[in-house]
């Protein structure tokens, strides 16, 4: 992968303007969009503490962490403010697959003149370092531990990052910027929500300069975001199915959360399933072809009733047991 190495930030933006929060800050911004910026979702809404939170890594180099339950939109959130001030962005999923040398690189045979050799490939790591682009690290709580050694030394690098491999010192950039997202805040999964995730070195969470939570929102804002995507229900009809659909999400949550079901309606979800609803001018059906064949079969029935708790009807039985 290539970049302009020469390309910083040459704008500053309002936070109130660009991302509709009352704030006083201004924030550096890049005037030119390049391959590795993200696209802008114009109907995004932004949670505030979050959003400035994220703010902070980007104007004043913090490394951020955001913690909280899957489906709340934490990588998202931080995609969606590099969107808005064209910061290139890079995101890593650090699940089991993810070795050191993914990250850090490996030597590889090339031609040259005619001729092979082998030549040492810097991996995604050492070079988002030296690059202007905002490096986010997904489910950061389920690394590997020798991914985790790694990823300790650039947390403490203070501007240098040693390729013990090819034994050499790279100097990181001045715009590069570090975030992460996780299920759990580094003590492990207390909860039996999320198998697979670790504890963390509390000395590597020290070095995580801001750790914001983000929960999933209230029925206004999430409503917001659904009208935004489907304007034809705004209406009063309309209004009152998509509460109905957030709320039957919102039990699922907490079933979720207090361990009854293991499959969990996001706000993705919902937007889905209204979206459906309109292609098959069936609410109940396509509840089914959204989420309920997602789940697992002792669990149906317990999703059933929050459907009716909500609708005020029943899932035909044909519909929750058929299969597509």
């Amino acid at each position: 992968m290539t970049t302009n190495l020469e390309i910083k930030p040459d704008i500053k933006l309002s936070v109130k303007q660009t991302f509709g929060i009352e704030s006083e800050m201004e924030v550096e911004a890049f005037s030119k969009k390049s391959e590795f910026v993200p696209e802008i979702d114009k109907d995004y809404k932004f949670d505030r503490d979050t959003t400035l939170a994220i703010l902070s890594g980007f104007l004043y180099n913090k490394k951020v962490i955001v913690h909280g339950y899957h489906g709340t939109g934490k990588s998202t959130h931080i995609t969606q403010v590099a969107a808005r001030l064209n910061w290139p962005c890079v995101r890593i999923n650090l699940d089991s697959h993810v070795s050191r040398i993914d990250l850090i690189g490996k030597d590889a045979i090339v031609i040259k003149d005619g001729k092979q050799i082998t030549e040492f490939k810097e991996g995604i790591l050492p070079w988002s370092f030296q690059n202007p682009i905002a490096l986010v690290f997904d489910e950061y709580d389920a690394g590997r531990s020798d991914v985790m050694f790694v990823l300790q030394r650039i947390l403490e690098s203070d501007g240098f990052f040693t390729l013990l491999d090819k034994n050499k010192v790279v100097r990181q950039n001045k715009y590069f910027r570090l975030f992460a997202t996780a299920n759990t805040i580094g003590l492990g999964d207390t909860t039996g929500l999320y198998s697979g995730t670790n504890q963390i070195n509390q000395a590597q969470m020290d070095r995580w300069e801001i750790v914001t939570s983000l929960n999933y929102l209230s029925l206004e804002k999430e409503m917001e975001i659904i009208l935004a995507k489907n304007k034809n229900l705004n209406n009063a009809k309309g209004k009152e199915k998509i509460a109905n659909m957030i709320k039957v999400a919102a039990l699922t949550r907490k079933g979720f959360i207090g361990g009854d079901i293991s499959t969990v309606m996001s706000p993705r979800t919902v937007l889905n399933w209204a979206s459906n609803s309109e292609i098959f001018l069936d609410t109940g059906y396509a509840f089914r072809v959204t989420f309920l064949n997602k789940c697992d079969e002792a669990e149906k029935s317990i999703i059933s009733e929050y459907y009716q708790r909500c609708f005020g009807e029943d899932l035909p039985e044909s519909m929750v047991n058929i299969q597509i």
